[in-house]
């Protein structure tokens, strides 16, 4: 299965370009990502440590392996992974997202290769990572199937890709539209579309269809008393999060 020349879906793309000085302001449109980033680190981190024998314990955990995160924004999953001692690239097919998370991470004294690209033409150039984050990306992109295949060719065999995104039923769409763009205002109105969120199940036929193995899958839940996240084995009707693996 070859990827085409890209998914990238040109109307999605300007929105976040309209927002990328924000990416690094916790209080500001990308405040849910924030609040959620221990949450979606907890997952990732536990996932490459389980799947590549890794102590989190030990410095530099991650050192020696390569790490892809597409869709990277403005470094928000870039920099914890280069602090973990991965060899990371940051790739966003944003423009303005790039000098942002660039400027960030010298601010922060990481070394992280962040480029203006999609996946489709990373695959392309035969690029390939250990892990491939792809998080909050599969339902902006105009065909899921054929970004997934682009993913996966990113892998080496053997490599594991983690991928979040929104499950598709009537409370996603009170909670992530109506919640968090109309009453909480964490997110411009439009940022995301209902009818392209993803079901738990349509998502692991998508990955077994692109060449994937999954393995795992879990949900982000917000609790609104105590204001945070956290994971869950039963309550993926929102947020979740999926680890698959690419045959050796």
């Amino acid at each position: 299965m070859q990827a085409p020349l890209s998914t990238v879906d040109p109307a999605e793309i300007e929105k976040f370009q309209a927002m990328a000085a924000e990416w690094w302001d916790e209080n500001g449109k990308f405040k849910p990502l924030h609040m959620l980033n221990p949450c979606r680190l907890e997952y990732i981190t536990n996932q490459i440590a389980g799947e590549f024998d890794r102590d989190l314990k030990m410095d530099k955990p991650f050192a020696g392996l390569r790490i892809l995160d597409i869709g990277c924004g403005g470094g928000l999953l870039s920099e914890p992974m280069a602090r973990l001692g991965a060899d990371v690239v940051g790739a966003d097919a944003a423009e303005r997202n790039i000098p942002v998370a660039q400027v960030h991470a010298e601010q922060s004294g990481l070394t992280i290769d962040y480029r203006h690209t999609t996946a489709e033409a990373m695959a392309e150039a035969g690029e390939q990572f250990d892990v491939v984050l792809n998080m909050e990306v599969v339902e902006h992109v105009a065909s899921p199937i054929d970004y997934l295949i682009a993913c996966r060719q990113l892998l080496k065999p053997g490599g594991l890709q983690i991928c979040s995104t929104l499950n598709r039923n009537p409370k996603s769409y009170m909670m992530a539209i109506i919640g968090a763009e109309h009453v909480m205002r964490w997110l411009p109105k439009g940022t995301h579309e209902w009818s392209k969120f993803i079901t738990p199940d349509e998502l692991f036929d998508l990955l077994r269809n692109a060449g994937l193995t999954p393995v795992d899958r879990k949900g982000f839940v917000f609790n609104p008393i105590l204001w945070s996240w956290s994971l869950s084995d039963r309550d993926l009707s929102v947020n979740y999060v999926t680890a698959s693996t690419k045959p050796e």
